[in-house]
């Protein structure tokens, strides 16, 4: 019964903020690849929220809270990825405020998700969960200030880059990776390591997409939606199964 109710609970948000939405929206020219690329990562990223929160249950314990999370983070991707899409094929724009809404959520939710999979095998100090979610909100939040002019748009990617550099020192030489260096669960260090790659390779498109996208305007603002949108299949729905892939080999 408790799988069939988290079934139903996305499908009637779904429907519902569907059947709210002018009717025009839904008219996607065939030749609109930005708005293809809107839809395709809304339906992939319901797909896997409702696999994901199906699946919390199956593994074992200590994975669960990190599988419930990979399903938070891909239900957010889903909202967001909805609504803009109908923002995007109704007007032709797709205001970068809304991907800052859904990665203040999204990517700290990602970070500390380095210290949810640790946390499933051993006890791992607290500590580390409010360094990875703080710095991933300044990181965030940096970015956001510079690109709207709060603050001098350099310093904002300063900012990123500052947070992106110290996560990623956490989860390689820091404290993180010591103890996944030390760790003999080959498929935690498989699925921790494919994860910090992610992290690594992945999120280059977010300072890239600061710098060209923003800074320069070397990159207009269709190509980098593609790539956004593209982004979110590696950094958010790959991120997550890769987590639920680990949990079923407990």
């Amino acid at each position: 019964m408790n799988k069939i109710k988290i079934f139903i609970l996305p499908l009637l948000v779904f429907f519902g903020m569907s059947s709210s939405a002018n009717a025009e929206t839904f008219l996607l020219q065939p030749d609109d690849f930005v708005g293809f690329t809107f839809w395709l990562v809304s339906m992939a990223s319901l797909a896997a929220t409702l696999f994901l929160f199906l699946e919390r249950n199956s593994v074992v314990a200590g994975w669960s809270v990190s599988v419930t999370v990979s399903g938070i983070i891909t239900g957010v991707v889903f909202m967001h990825s909805m609504y803009v899409r109908n923002i995007w094929v109704e007007t032709g724009d797709a205001p970068i405020i809304y991907r800052y809404i859904e990665w203040l959520i999204t990517i700290p939710l990602l970070s500390i998700q380095f210290y949810l999979v640790p946390s499933a095998s051993r006890r791992v100090s607290p500590l580390l969960f409010w360094k990875f979610l703080i710095a991933s909100l300044i990181m965030v939040g940096g970015s956001y200030a510079g690109e709207v002019g709060y603050i001098d748009s350099f310093l904002g990617l300063v900012v990123w880059m500052a947070g992106w550099v110290f996560i990623l020192y956490e989860i390689f030489p820091g404290e993180v990776g010591k103890f996944i260096k030390k760790s003999t669960n080959e498929d935690m260090v498989t699925a921790f390591g494919i994860m910090r790659m992610i992290v690594t390779v992945g999120w280059t498109i977010y300072p890239l997409g600061y710098v060209f996208g923003y800074l320069t305007g070397g990159i207009d603002p269709d190509t980098l939606n593609v790539i956004y949108n593209f982004g979110d299949f590696i950094n958010k729905i790959a991120f997550g199964l890769v987590i639920w892939f680990a949990a079923r080999s407990q």
